[in-house]
Formats: C-alpha cells, structure tokens, sequence
C-alpha cells in the first residue's frame, strides 16, 4: 500500500492482483487487518464487486467488514435495490482505468485510490474516505466506525452505489 499526500489529507493507494470470491480469501489479504480506513474501504468495493455474481457470499463480506454492527433486512433491501437494474458496473468504476468506454473493465492489477480531507475526522469514532469513479465527476464516500477496543475500522455507511454513466455498450445514444 502506498500512502502520499493528497489535496491537505492523506491518501492511499490499494492494489489486488485478484478480487476475492469467498469471505476466507478476503480474510487472507492484508487489508484484512482492517488497520486502516482505506483498507477497510478498498475491501468493501471488493465484496460489492462481488455482489451480482454471489450475492450470499458477498453478504458475508460485507457483514464481516461491518464488524459487531447488526445488518437488517432493511439493509440488504437497500443493497439489493442498487442492482436492481443490472449495474453491475457500479463498483468496479472505482478502480484505476475504468471508464465508460471500455465498460468499466479496471486495470490490473485492480487499483484503488482513496483519500481523506480535513472534514474527514470531524467525529474521532468515524472516518470519511472518498473514491473516484471513472463514471462520475464527484468523488464518492465510503464511511467507517473505529472500534478503539482493537485499532480496527468496520464499514458503516457507503455511498458508492449510486448513479454514474452508463457504460457505452448500454448508452442508446453512444
């Protein structure tokens, strides 16, 4: 992971060689120390990238990641409605490279660049992180709660899953 300064905050660069496809790979990487915000954040686009294919699976990611945190049906309801419409694209538009153009095909290895800023830890317990999309033109954000019992960062709200450009193979007017 490298880490430089980015616009009077920090920021970090996370990469994967491949995306985990079950909760025990995602346990294997060494973001799953969930040390740090980005790395906590970096492997919740990784389960949401999972989501259309293994929902169940991507479940226990992200179930994982929001630590103690009791997830409710109204939760998942929220989730599920974000792909409801078949935009599987949504979460991979984070990583380096993908773009409407090549129908949000990241590079690879898969990276992703985050960041914080002044107003990012106006709460102690919490930390903003924000990504950009290669669909859109405002960085998105990803929240964390730092449980200070074990140094680690749980997932605790995302704003990631909303709408960006279609990818060009979708858009009628291409």
């Amino acid at each position: 992971m490298a880490t430089y300064n980015y616009k009077d905050g920090t920021s970090w660069e996370i990469s994967f060689e491949k995306l985990p496809k079950t909760l025990e790979e995602m346990q294997a990487l060494p973001q799953a120390e969930l040390k740090s915000p980005a790395d906590t954040a970096a492997l919740a686009v990784a389960a949401f990238c999972l989501y259309p294919e293994n929902k169940e699976e991507a479940k226990r990611m992200i179930a994982w990641l929001s630590g103690p945190r009791e997830l409710t049906p109204m939760y998942w309801s929220f989730i599920n409605d974000r792909f409801m419409d078949n935009v599987d694209y949504i979460p991979r538009s984070y990583f380096n490279g993908a773009t409407p153009d090549n129908n949000y095909t990241p590079d690879q290895p898969y990276t992703l660049k985050l960041w914080d800023d002044p107003n990012s830890h106006a709460d102690p317990s919490y930390c903003k992180v924000l990504l950009e999309s290669g669909g859109a033109d405002s960085p998105r954000q990803i929240q964390l709660r730092l449980k200070p019992s074990t140094g680690q960062y749980f997932l605790w709200e995302q704003f990631i899953l909303v709408g960006i450009r279609q990818p060009k193979s979708r858009d009628p007017w291409a």
